[in-house]
């Protein structure tokens, strides 16, 4: 069996993403998976994204701290090559309440052509524990190819 390889793309302005962009890579690579790369949405590797079988993509919560949250940076994830035939999984980082930010992130990255299997809300305060439990959830739903 060939290994999965995943792409983890991130928005971050704290680097809060950006670091479980990187937890969620680690807890992947220790699962046996490829990572051909780690980078954000404005700059992404565009090599990496090709070589990937899966596609990450992570934001965090903008908004008020109960009402209007929504995944930052949605125009230049809008602005992401086509990843059509691609698997897509999705994350947040969040404080308080992240509202319906994954499902807005999910219908963002399913225009650009891949299939969302799931995602998952990451308080920022809880960010190794998240990160693990994400990539033990990507590892258990995502077969390694034949």
């Amino acid at each position: 069996m060939v290994p999965m390889k995943a792409v983890i793309l991130f928005e971050s302005l704290t680097g809060n993403t950006r670091k479980a962009a990187e937890l969620i890579a680690t807890n992947l690579q220790q699962e046996g998976w490829g990572i051909t790369g780690v980078c954000p949405v404005r700059r992404p590797e565009m090599a990496a994204i090709q070589d990937a079988d899966l596609v990450v993509v992570g934001t965090w919560v903008h908004g008020l701290f109960v009402v209007g949250q929504q995944p930052w940076g949605l125009g230049a994830i809008g602005h992401l090559p086509a990843i059509k035939g691609k698997l897509a999984a999705t994350y947040c980082t969040f404080a308080l309440n992240p509202g319906k930010t994954l499902d807005r992130l999910d219908t963002a990255v399913a225009g650009l052509g891949a299939t969302v299997i799931g995602g998952l809300a990451l308080n920022r305060m809880k960010l190794y524990d998240h990160a693990e439990e994400f990539a033990a959830r990507l590892t258990a739903n995502v077969p390694a190819q034949v």
